[in-house]
């Protein structure tokens, strides 16, 4: 490293996928175990991690939903952090500045995708939690150019979500083509939906969530959102866009069903289970749209956190040591959440 603190260690605590499997099953797939402190190469800052979202993408990886990418991958890809050192010529950052480490890490800058502002699509894409060990751990690198600044009204905690179940939701808001004044359908109430939920709440749409959660329900209604049902039940109104969080491909034909004519249904997952066979007249006619959503560009990330700054966009947080983000993740496959789980890895 170029320059860094004082008194960085040489090795650190960490989360590992080890076997991938199920979190809450005999034997869980990630171990709590030590491993040595990242060092930055070249353009990558080293970051001491403050907290870190429980995303679940992170339950795929685990789990082993993604195929495995790099043996005994630390997940975590909604860091907060400060800046501890620098690789080779950095210069964007400054020494102790806290910035945000999201899902997408790398793109190559020069295929046809990049070249055309669609960088998410790039072949030889890179994300942290799966390409690289990321924030399940006290220390964690990133090339500067992938990482964010973080509003100042937003502490580590909350900022947190922001970088990848707001920044996720954020795409899919934009791709599901809302109209202004409409109805968007919310198919899963986690940490991502929550945060969608506040941006349409803010703009003046009206927003109906189905999810199998009773807390998830209650915590809708609290925030204002127009009604709740079951995750597979008919919409009370024609809806005109909808997203689906949840990854679940037998919600895709009762979600269709309820659009107007016209309207829009994007997929907000990596992962999704197989989607059942449509009835064409039923499900997709009448000018629907079904849409997936991959990843997200650099400028929807700093869209989105410009965006929360100014709509105050603030996530509901459940808060976990380090040492117990199986449980965090045990708690995210039970899919009864209110709000988002994060991790508390080191004191501001």
């Amino acid at each position: 490293m170029e320059k860094s603190e004082n008194a960085i260690p040489k090795t650190m605590k960490a989360w590992a996928v080890t076997t991938p499997g199920p979190i809450d099953g005999k034997q869980s797939p990630i171990k709590f175990t030590e491993k040595p402190v990242p060092i930055p190469k070249r353009g990558e800052v080293l970051v001491k991690v403050l907290t870190c979202g429980v995303c679940h993408t992170d339950l795929h990886v685990a789990e082993g939903d993604l195929p495995v990418h790099h043996e005994h991958i630390t997940p975590g890809h909604e860091i907060v952090g400060k800046v501890v050192g620098f690789g080779p010529e950095t210069q964007r950052f400054k020494l102790g500045e806290r910035i945000g480490i999201p899902w997408f890490r790398h793109a190559c800058g020069v295929c046809r995708f990049c070249r055309s502002g669609h960088e998410n699509l790039c072949p030889h894409s890179l994300y942290t939690g799966w390409d690289h060990d990321g924030g399940y751990a006290e220390y964690v690198t990133v090339p500067e150019g992938f990482a964010y600044r973080i509003p100042e009204k937003f502490d580590s905690l909350e900022a947190a979500p922001l970088l990848c179940a707001g920044i996720i939701g954020y795409r899919a808001f934009e791709r599901a083509n809302v109209p202004a004044g409409g109805r968007l359908g919310l198919y899963g109430f986690g940490g991502s939906a929550h945060i969608t939920a506040q941006i349409a709440l803010a703009q003046g749409i009206e927003v109906h969530v189905f999810t199998r959660g009773e807390d998830a329900k209650k915590f809708a209604l609290e925030l204002g959102c127009a009604s709740v049902q079951g995750s597979y039940d008919p919409a009370p109104v024609p809806l005109d866009s909808s997203i689906i969080f949840a990854p679940v491909g037998d919600m895709v034909l009762p979600a269709l069903a309820s659009l107007v004519p016209g309207g829009t249904l994007a997929l907000a997952g990596i992962h999704m289970t197989d989607i059942p066979t449509m009835n064409y007249q039923k499900e997709i006619f009448h000018e629907k749209t079904l849409t997936s959503v991959e990843s997200n560009t650099r400028r929807d990330g700093e869209e989105f956190l410009t965006l929360a700054d100014r709509l105050d966009i603030h996530p509901e947080v459940h808060e976990y040591p380090l040492a117990k983000a199986d449980e965090a993740l045990c708690y995210v496959k039970h899919g009864d959440i209110k709000g988002a789980c994060v991790l508390r890895v080191n004191e501001d």
